[in-house]
């Protein structure tokens, strides 16, 4: 158990000290609420299922029987909550000795800012991942995949069949992609993009690509086809959390897509221990992170 103790706060105690920095810098906005859609839950863990609907009605020919259907029950995907905590402990001599500040309150903001950070880096790796085979979701793909199964037996994709760098051609063609999605029983559903999600290596490029009037990077006269569509209504969101320099993403409308199940906030304590006259300072949060329908996002690692 490590304890914060005056030799490692020496310089705390010297008179004449001007400033304390590396422990605390401005944050960005929080950026997690972007990358998933944010749910309450008061128990142990949460379950999406999915059903199948209907498919394609049959001509009826004169006197026979309507031919009738039934809904098929898909994937299970079960979202367990984990607790995430930190703390730290000071000893009685090394509040005592210190001229300077409260150390509990200053550790206590660096605590704020490590819990933050956490769950930061927690959402976005559900987009670091999205393509590795060792994470997989309910349908035991990654949750970006040109094989993800249906249950009329075929599969789907939410990737470029041949990964692309972020590019003109390549965003039009994935808008492509999704404008044409469909659901598990083969019927075309109104998918559409609401967001460009981009590492900052990408950020400038991205701008570029969604906000020039005309057509990017080019001589030809012609205009912007996905401003003039208003494509990505919600624009370009930069997250720093991103580890993939190359990789895009572009969440759609699915309506159960990327979730983040909120089961306790973050919470602050602290309690002296009577024997040794420490103080031990806490903080605890409890979510769960997933995906439940994969076209709720689509992407590519680059080229």
């Amino acid at each position: 158990m490590t304890v914060i103790t005056t030799g490692q706060i020496a310089k705390l105690l010297w008179p004449g000290l001007n400033a304390i920095w590396g422990a605390n810098y401005d944050e960005h906005p929080m950026e997690w609420p972007d990358l998933v859609d944010t749910y309450s839950s008061d128990m142990s863990y949460e379950e999406d299922q999915a059903l199948t609907g209907f498919g394609l009605a049959p001509i009826k020919t004169q006197g026979a029987s309507v031919s009738y259907d039934t809904m098929g029950q898909g994937p299970t995907q079960r979202y367990t909550h984990v607790n995430y905590a930190l703390g730290f402990i000071i000893t009685e001599e090394a509040q005592d000795d210190n001229l300077y500040e409260k150390i509990g309150t200053q550790r206590t903001s660096s605590l704020a800012f490590s819990m933050r950070q956490t769950k930061e880096n927690v959402v976005a790796n559900l987009y670091n991942r999205a393509f590795s085979s060792s994470y997989v979701g309910a349908d035991g793909q990654p949750l970006l995949s040109t094989a993800h199964p249906t249950s009329g037996g075929g599969t789907y994709s939410n990737t470029l069949a041949t990964a692309a760098d972020m590019s003109e051609a390549s965003l039009e063609d994935m808008a492509v992609q999704i404008m044409n999605a469909t659901n598990d029983r083969g019927l075309k559903i109104a998918l559409m993009g609401r967001s460009l999600i981009v590492p900052p290596s990408l950020a400038f490029e991205a701008t570029r690509i969604l906000k020039s009037s005309g057509q990017n990077d080019t001589a030809n006269n012609a205009i912007n086809a996905m401003r003039a569509m208003g494509l990505f209504p919600d624009g370009v969101k930069v997250n720093h959390y991103l580890t993939d320099t190359d990789a895009w993403f572009i969440r759609t409308n699915a309506p159960n897509g990327l979730k983040l199940f909120q089961r306790k906030k973050a919470a602050f304590a602290q309690d002296g221990d009577f024997d040794t006259g420490n103080l031990k300072y806490k903080a605890s949060e409890r979510y769960s992170t997933g995906w439940t329908d994969p076209r709720g996002l689509y992407g590519s690692p680059g080229a």
